[in-house]
């Protein structure tokens, strides 16, 4: 077994392409009561993943439903359109908004009135949108992971000293042995990217969601690689400067969809608030200038793990950018234009 593990990790990646100069995997191997990050084991986070989803099924059922039941928010029931194997087929093969002269052709061959062929149709596109109890149950599980993983991460490094001096996320390196909170935040966070993009095809379609494929496969990329180059200091620090918000946008998500007004924009001030100190300012300004510049000074060699960890992370500085463009558009909104928040992303 110890073969084939060692076999798997030089398979993983090369290690002259991720080590600095002068070091290899076997320097890293564990000894002395050091513990190193090792890249096979990497592939259980897709086991783990598997978790997270039948986690999420127990929160979306036993703590979604009754919360939103608490809150006043009801399951909407949708009228289901009559049977018709033609206007199925044609909805699904051809269009799901058909124009009049579709609508009249369709009316003539199911020989049916043209207002029961609008009818139809309409009734048909409002089974494919997701009910507001649904959208609730999605907002739900993503609080619940993003909370305790915040929790999570505070409760571990709120005592290292990496989380108040930046420079020491490098002092030592590569030589600093994984500690258990380590693995297990890193396994966490993996798991449940993995889990989102196992769900995107069945989970609420949004206008951003190109823009939410790009994070998570750029959120995975990222781990991994730090995992493999044993940057994990400052890969959990990337990791609670991100999560630090997102709990709050997806409560004001769960009371907007409870139309909880007030409460909602509350929450929506509070978590534009921390998105921008976390990721318009202490993002790259603390993070950013961790990896791109500091990290010169513990290796002379440029590594491809450099380019590789980097890009990724000027990938997510150009979303929050971007998002940040669609916070301030929806502040401006109901702060100056007096209009309630709608529509959260």
């Amino acid at each position: 077994m110890a073969y084939i593990l060692k076999t798997l990790n030089s398979w993983f990646w090369w290690e002259s392409l991720w080590m600095p100069a002068n070091c290899t995997w076997a320097d890293l191997e564990d000894r002395d009561g050091l513990v190193f990050p090792k890249p096979y084991q990497l592939y259980a986070t897709i086991p783990f993943a598997f978790v997270m989803l039948m986690a999420r099924f127990l929160i979306e059922r036993y703590v979604a439903i009754p919360l939103a039941k608490a809150l006043g928010l009801k399951n909407v029931t949708r009228v289901k359109p009559q049977p018709n194997a033609v206007l199925e087929n044609y909805f699904r093969k051809c269009t799901k908004l058909p124009s009049q002269s579709e609508i009249q052709g369709l009316a003539k061959k199911c020989n049916w009135t043209v207002h029961l062929v609008e009818k139809w149709f309409r009734r048909r596109r409002n089974l494919e949108l997701p009910t507001l109890l649904r959208k609730f149950q999605e907002a739900c599980w993503r609080f619940s992971f993003y909370l305790t993983s915040s929790i999570a991460g505070l409760i571990f490094l709120y005592d290292k000293p990496w989380f108040y001096d930046i420079w020491q996320v490098w002092a030592g390196y590569p030589f600093q042995s994984l500690l258990p909170s380590q693995y297990w935040y890193y396994m966490a966070e993996i798991s449940f990217y993995w889990s989102l993009l196992f769900t995107l095809s069945t989970d609420t379609k949004r206008k951003d969601f190109m823009a939410h494929v790009v994070h998570h496969v750029a959120a995975i990329v990222l781990l991994a690689c730090s995992w493999c180059s044993n940057y994990v200091r400052i890969g959990s620090l990337v990791m609670i400067v991100h999560d630090a918000a997102d709990f709050w946008l997806e409560s004001a998500k769960m009371f907007n969809y409870a139309r909880w007004e007030k409460t909602c924009n509350v929450l929506f001030v509070i978590f534009s608030v921390v998105f921008f100190i976390t990721r318009i300012v202490l993002f790259p300004f603390w993070i950013l200038r961790g990896t791109l510049y500091l990290c010169s000074y513990y290796s002379s060699t440029m590594v491809i793990a450099y380019f590789i960890y980097n890009v990724p992370l000027l990938i997510l500085q150009g979303l929050h950018l971007y998002w940040g463009y669609f916070v301030l558009k929806i502040l401006n909104k109901f702060i100056f234009l007096k209009k309630a928040v709608r529509n959260p992303r």
